[in-house]
């Protein structure tokens, strides 16, 4: 019992280390992302908008998939190629509305949020 106690312990105090600040907090801090923008990589269609972060940051489907992105904060946000002539363009989404792109193309294709840029993604098409 003693060691599962110390291990208990131990692993709070990791979790206490690793623990990411408050969206207010960062939302506070202009052009400081938070840091939960490094997410794993995903095969979902869904991407949430939620802390000012695309969640997953780096999403994988296959050609012809659509995929959705939803408002979760309560700021409003886009989704937006980065660079010229890339093929999502969405219009400022308030909270709880969607954008929806269906991919016809392989590659991958960076994304962020105009209004702030610090919010950066990728969706990764496979044939």
């Amino acid at each position: 019992m003693k060691h599962f106690l110390l291990i208990t312990a131990a692993a709070l105090a990791l979790t206490a280390c690793t623990a990411s600040p408050p969206a207010a907090l960062m939302a506070s801090m202009p052009g400081m992302p938070p840091s939960s923008t490094v997410a794993a990589s995903s095969t979902a269609n869904a991407v949430a908008i939620k802390d000012f972060a695309f969640a997953p940051a780096a999403t994988t489907v296959k050609k012809g998939t659509t995929v959705t992105w939803t408002n979760q904060d309560q700021d409003a946000h886009t989704v937006t190629s980065t660079g010229s002539g890339g093929p999502l363009r969405s219009p400022t989404l308030q909270t709880g509305q969607s954008y929806q792109y269906t991919f016809g193309t392989p590659g991958t294709f960076e994304y962020l949020c105009t209004i702030h840029p610090f919010m950066t993604a990728t969706v990764t098409v496979t044939p």
